[in-house]
């Protein structure tokens, strides 16, 4: 993937900024300019935009639990930030971007602070060199190779041609980001399914409701109600949830091979907790077994039937199978950090 060209502008060092990094800061660095330069900025406060560092990283780190590396200080500080200002893990990036850039707690300006060591100028190294950061500031307030901007102690002044480029190309520019962010974290977590879509918290969760009228609430009806694997209550049509037996902030996907009619009440406790296969495997085999065998007979077309071919491409749903499955995906998403049910 390859950045707009610009007679103004020397693209192919930006392009750098990404190339041999060990952190995530450069990629949201990068993320956060953007989203400041569409607000109209050209004079930045650097505490905005290390708080939108933050803001943009925090559904990725809190809510799929994406790992940036053991020594990654972004993720170090959102996880203390959350502790410290309370922020829910699925908070939206504005309302976290708000709380800390209200903040009083001297913590949280002082964890915000921290980026301000090495970020902003080591960003501007294929423009001006690694120096000191006293050398590297000197340079860029006089324009030295034309680096995109010019640091002072606690804000920035874009340059007017990168300004220009960067208010041009925004959303190809983000794209290159996002891309090259997903390229850095997908070797970080070569396991866990579906990175790119774990970067940038959805506006609205998909609705669940054609899983249920075109596939559940057939297989109820077929059998007039099923008890829930999880607390034994008996469940009929309009009267469960559905439940993602892996946790969605893992997953990141609404796939019926996934998904079991559940107790309204104990889905709400189960919340992105992992089950215990050794407990529940048994149950949500049966119940999957027996709902694929019944909308095969009376809808052979369902495209959700396609589901299953993650299980096995033959659509072979014997326990092994299933087993093989779900057994990587919980024991990784237990490494990253997701809990277990209680018993």
């Amino acid at each position: 993937m390859n950045l707009p060209e610009d007679f103004e502008v020397d693209t192919g060092l930006l392009s750098g900024c990404f190339k041999h990094t060990s952190a995530t800061y450069k990629f949201y660095w990068m993320l956060a300019l953007l989203s400041e330069v569409e607000q109209g900025k050209e004079r930045i406060e650097k505490s905005a935009l290390f708080a939108r560092m933050v803001s943009q990283a925090w559904y990725t780190v809190n809510y799929f639990k994406v790992s940036f590396g053991a020594n990654d200080h972004l993720q170090q500080a959102i996880e203390n930030l959350k502790e410290l200002e309370s922020l829910p893990v699925d908070a939206s990036p504005d309302a976290v971007h708000r709380v800390l850039m209200q903040s009083t707690k001297a913590e949280t300006q002082r964890t915000l602070r921290h980026f301000d060591i090495n970020v902003p100028h080591k960003f501007l190294s294929p423009w001006v060199g690694s120096g000191s950061k006293k050398g590297v500031y000197a340079l860029s307030q006089h324009g030295y190779n034309n680096p995109p901007y010019a640091l002072y102690d606690d804000h920035l002044l874009l340059q007017p041609a990168w300004l220009q480029y960067f208010r041009k190309y925004a959303g190809i520019l983000r794209g290159f980001c996002l891309w090259h962010l997903t390229l850095f974290l997908q070797t970080r977590n070569p396991n866990v399914p579906d990175v790119p879509s774990k970067l940038i918290r959805p506006q609205l969760r998909g609705s669940l409701t054609p899983h249920k009228k075109r596939f559940w609430d057939i297989v109820l009806n077929e059998l007039g109600g099923m008890d829930c694997i999880y607390t034994g209550r008996r469940l009929n049509v309009g009267e469960y949830d559905m439940e993602h037996f892996i946790p969605f902030q893992f997953v990141a996907h609404d796939q019926m091979w996934n998904l079991i009619p559940a107790d309204p009440q104990f889905n709400s406790r189960k919340s992105d907790k992992l089950p215990v296969l050794a407990d529940y495997f048994d149950a949500f085999y049966r119940v999957q077994h027996e709902a694929v065998s019944i909308i095969r007979d009376v809808k052979p077309k369902s495209k959700y039937l396609d589901d299953y071919l993650q299980v096995s491409p033959s659509q072979d749903l014997s326990p092994a199978a299933y087993r093989a499955v779900l057994e990587p995906l919980v024991t990784i998403a237990s490494n990253n950090g997701f809990q277990f049910m209680e018993g």
